[in-house]
């Protein structure tokens, strides 16, 4: 899979700029509006972005898309307001949490199909701390981002979870179940 990797200029550019969204977003209740010209043109192309909040190593947000549709700094600002206030499982982020916030950005490679005859095949194809997941079944899917792996190290456990998150029995399997291999560049 390509991997594109942004010098630390470009990764500090993102960092900050997810913060300024929050800050922005804590201010007006709207993500920062981003203005192309003012970025270099590496850091405008279309990619597929999550933005990961920690509060003291716990997650406090986490939000993103699997395919790239709009320029990486769009998908950074608007993702790093929705991970600190419109992700469901938390409440939003109020301004005295700032302070203690960790922002994560995966930068995601495209999605790419994974070929196996058997779930036993799967597992065996699965790289740990390298691989981020999709799994779909049906109308039903689920996605780990690579950093899952510190959580849940052994593939078949992280594929458990991984079901489960689809709205699926861990134990789960049928010959109909898709999954997708992407890789992402990690900035904190």
């Amino acid at each position: 899979m390509a991997r594109t990797s942004l010098n630390k200029e470009q990764q500090q550019c993102l960092l900050t700029l997810a913060k300024n969204s929050i800050q922005y977003g804590l201010a007006t209740g709207k993500p920062l509006t981003v203005n192309l010209g003012d970025f270099p043109a590496e850091l405008t192309v279309k990619r597929a972005t999550f933005v990961t909040l920690q509060k003291h190593g716990q997650l406090r947000g986490c939000i993103g898309i699997l395919a790239a549709s709009r320029p990486l700094v769009v998908d950074i600002a608007e993702n790093a307001f929705s991970a600190a206030f419109q992700d469901p499982r938390f409440p939003p982020l109020a301004a005295h949490e700032l302070d203690d916030l960790e922002i994560h950005l995966s930068i995601l490679t495209p999605a790419e199909p994974i070929e196996f005859s058997s779930e036993q095949d799967l597992l065996s194809q699965l790289q740990p701390t390298i691989d981020g997941l999709i799994l779909q079944e049906g109308n039903r899917r689920g996605t780990f981002l690579p950093s899952v792996w510190e959580q849940l190290p052994e593939p078949k456990q992280f594929l458990r979870h991984l079901k489960q998150k689809a709205g699926l029995p861990s134990d789960y399997w049928s010959e109909t179940v898709k999954v997708y291999r992407y890789h992402a560049e990690i900035i904190h």
